[in-house]
């Protein structure tokens, strides 16, 4: 889109200002987002949903609503989280209206029907309504609630979804099976962390694998707004600059050696934008190690520990590779490929964000039950 109005605008007529296309989301660089706001030419601002509430731009006259956004959204029944194209509801379609014209007289264009926004829900749903509860569930229970599978909650999350967040704790060995409201001793544990349980419970893992510095800055660097970013307009010079730090043990491993080369260079703000790196998002991960940071183990270069320990905290985001090229969940018999991912994101296809290679065997011996139960493996 931002190439298509870039071009369009070399083609304006010569009585029309100059045009300026500039795009706007949460992990473009802080400079690169200032330019929303620098006075001058005419702007035309492309962004996520960051400017429906988060920005106000002054000068904003006319607003183009897709009627779509972004968001989060639980399945229980999968016990998976995606990131999912969807309808906004009405409130967010009169948020985004409002943002043309605050200053002055200014229009909104919907691209979607009135019958369309007739149909949409009045209010977004709440985000506790839409998300993975374990983390408030481990919660509730570390304040010694009596009945967590009953909790009056303000906006009441669905039953399945309850009991999806207490049995995803249950494999993590964070509450008793049987026990209506009492946390495990690793639970407890767990609570203390402000993260959510599968990356406490890898951290609470690592020093069994000798790598608690390694987990520590993988689990940091999955905690903030992602530390990379990449302009589609310089592809080739951001494909060049990754190489150098490519792993072919996934996305965390080469995570963890972008993370080391920023720590090499002291995090010099040059070398970020030379390799594409939010130097901003990379000071947020060294604040939260400092936070999470205690006693910390170094497996050295042996990151094979490290994948076996995010197998035994991740293991419930497992995908087994297909023949095809495709992943899906865990049923088939033969050795291939396996990875954990962090996320999924829902667009045209189905996409696994952040995966790390890792063995069935890893998987076995993190949940030997819960792969026989659920996925039909043997250890054979």
């Amino acid at each position: 889109m931002a190439r298509t109005c870039r071009d369009i605008a070399k083609h304006l007529p010569d009585s029309c200002g100059a045009m300026v296309v500039i795009p706007l989301y949460a992990s473009l660089p802080p400079a690169q987002q200032l330019r929303v706001f620098q006075p001058g030419s005419r702007k035309v601002i492309l962004s996520t949903n960051v400017a429906e509430t988060s920005v106000t731009i002054s000068g904003i006259k006319f607003v183009i609503d897709t009627g779509m956004v972004k968001a989060k959204r639980f399945n229980p029944d999968s016990g998976l989280e995606v990131l999912a194209v969807q309808r906004v509801s009405k409130a967010q379609a009169w948020q985004r209206a409002g943002r043309a014209g605050r200053e002055d007289s200014g229009s909104c264009y919907r691209l979607y029907t009135e019958e369309e926004f007739d149909n949409l829900i009045p209010m977004t749903v709440p985000e506790i309504q839409r998300c993975n509860l374990a983390g408030v569930m481990l919660q509730l229970m570390a304040l010694g609630i009596p009945d967590v599978m009953n909790f009056d909650f303000v906006s009441k999350p669905s039953p399945e979804a309850v009991r999806s967040a207490v049995d995803h704790l249950e494999l993590l060995g964070a509450r008793e099976e049987g026990w209506p409201g009492w946390t495990h001793r690793s639970g407890e544990k767990m609570a203390n962390f402000p993260l959510e349980p599968r990356y406490a419970k890898t951290i609470l893992l690592s020093p069994d694998f000798s790598c608690s510095e390694e987990v520590l800055t993988i689990v940091s660097l999955l905690s903030v707004d992602t530390v990379l970013y990449n302009p589609p307009a310089r592809r080739d010079d951001v494909l060049a600059a990754r190489k150098k730090f490519m792993s072919s043990e996934g996305d965390h491993m080469t995570l963890l050696n972008i993370y080391r080369a920023f720590k090499k260079v002291g995090g010099n703000k040059e070398w970020c934008r030379e390799n594409f790196v939010n130097s901003r998002n990379m000071g947020l991960v060294k604040e939260v190690q400092a936070q999470l940071k205690k006693s910390l183990e170094s497996c050295g270069s042996d990151t094979g520990s490290v994948r076996r320990c995010l197998a035994h905290g991740m293991f419930v985001n497992a995908a087994e590779l297909q023949p095809d090229g495709s992943y899906v969940a865990l049923d088939g018999r033969q050795p291939p490929a396996y990875v954990v991912f962090n996320e999924l994101l829902h667009t045209s296809r189905c996409y696994m964000r952040d995966v790390c290679l890792v063995d069935a065997d890893w998987l076995l011996d993190a949940a030997p039950e819960y792969f026989a139960r659920k996925l039909h493996l043997g250890k054979s």
